[in-house]
This record gives C-alpha cells, structure tokens and sequence, in this order.
C-alpha cells in the first residue's frame, strides 16, 4: 500500500517514539510506548494511498475523492460558467488523496480563507476555508474545491499553475473528513446519483462528447 507523502513525517516521528518509549522507559511508563504504536497505526491507515485504475469509457470523468454523493445541483463560477455540481462528503474513514477527473492542465488556483463548520451543512461550500483549482480539461473548464471541515486541519494541494496532469492522476488532499465540490460542463450526463459512493479516480460521474 502506497502512503500519501504529506504522512510520511508523522508516521516516521510517531514510528520511532513507539520504540524509543518501549524501549527506555521505565516499565510504568511502557503504556506510552504502547499509544504510540496505536497513533502509528492509525496514521498508517489514514495516510494510505491505493492506486487506482481510472475507469473505461468514452469521454468520461471520474470522482475526484472517495466518499458519498451529497449534491447535485446547477452552480456557476467565474472560471467555469454556468456548470453542473456535485458535491462529495469525505467521511473520517475515506481515502483522503484527492484526484483530477481527467486529463487535464491546471489554469487557476485560489485559497480562501473561511470557517469551519459541519461540511454537510448547505452553505459550508461557501463560507468554509476551501481550495479551488482549475482544470483546462478536453471537455471544458471543469473546477475542483477542496473544503475544509470541522475536523479538517490542512489542506494540501500539490500542483502549480501550468502543470499537465493524467487521467485520474493525485493532485492534493485534505486531512480528516471533509468535502470536495467538482463543478461540471452543464451538458454533462450524469451516472451518480444522491447516496451513492464513490471513489477517487475510480467511479465515474458522468460522460459527454469531447
């Protein structure tokens, strides 16, 4: 299992704690050495980063993030015009690693600094801390948001402007539950629906003609 690299420093620093508090520590103390192997754990299950066979099919895009199907809905954005979008809640036990829809070169990038309530609630996608990045895709501008939650404490996004990215290829993540908003050409037709789940570079959102 491949690991995220924004993990990689808190699963070597917690890694050698475990160790070094197992091994030193007089033995009233061991339990610390015993929490640290747990912590190490769970970072190494959080972190993980699976690869991914982007999906066959014609002219298709794929969910940029692991989780479930929260909205649908007409939007409009300065970078994309008048779009379709659907929005993806991040559970605590998704796959964190966020992944571009298609094949694509980055054109825009903006943080915005913002609250941190609830990402299910309606107008998180508009007042919480959230991350846009544009994507000049063979379809049509296409805009993806990185939302921050009430447990999400980073947001990493690892492109730059200019930058041509693959089918399916990671481009950043969130840490803890969150939400990513895809905003889609309006024309597009939709294979999702409210509910269902979906999976980063995996699942198919919809399909249209190039």
């Amino acid at each position: 299992m491949k690991l995220a690299k924004d993990g990689l420093l808190t699963i070597i620093v917690s890694a050698a704690a475990a160790v070094l508090f197992t091994a030193f520590l007089p033995s009233p103390w061991h339990w610390l050495g015993v929490a640290m192997f747990i912590f190490c754990g769970f970072a190494l299950w959080f972190y993980r980063d699976p690869d991914r066979v982007f999906p066959e099919g014609e002219s298709v895009l794929a969910s940029p993030a692991d989780g479930i199907v929260v909205e649908i809905e007409p939007a409009e954005h300065p970078f994309t015009g008048a779009s379709l979008k659907i929005g993806i809640f991040m559970t605590p036990v998704s796959v964190h690693v966020n992944r571009v829809p298609c094949e694509c070169t980055i054109e825009y990038i903006e943080h915005v600094a913002g609250r941190r309530i609830p990402t299910f609630a309606p107008k998180a996608s508009e007042v919480n801390e959230r991350h846009y990045v544009g994507l000049r895709t063979p379809y049509g501008p296409v805009l993806l948001v990185q939302i921050a939650g009430t447990m999400a404490r980073r947001i990493a996004c690892w492109v730059k402007c200019g930058d041509v990215l693959s089918a399916g290829e990671r481009y950043g993540m969130i840490k803890l539950g969150s939400k990513v908003d895809i905003y889609l050409p309006a024309e597009i037709k939709t294979a999702v629906k409210i509910g269902d789940k979906v999976y980063a570079g995996k699942t198919i959102l919809g399909a249209m003609n190039k």
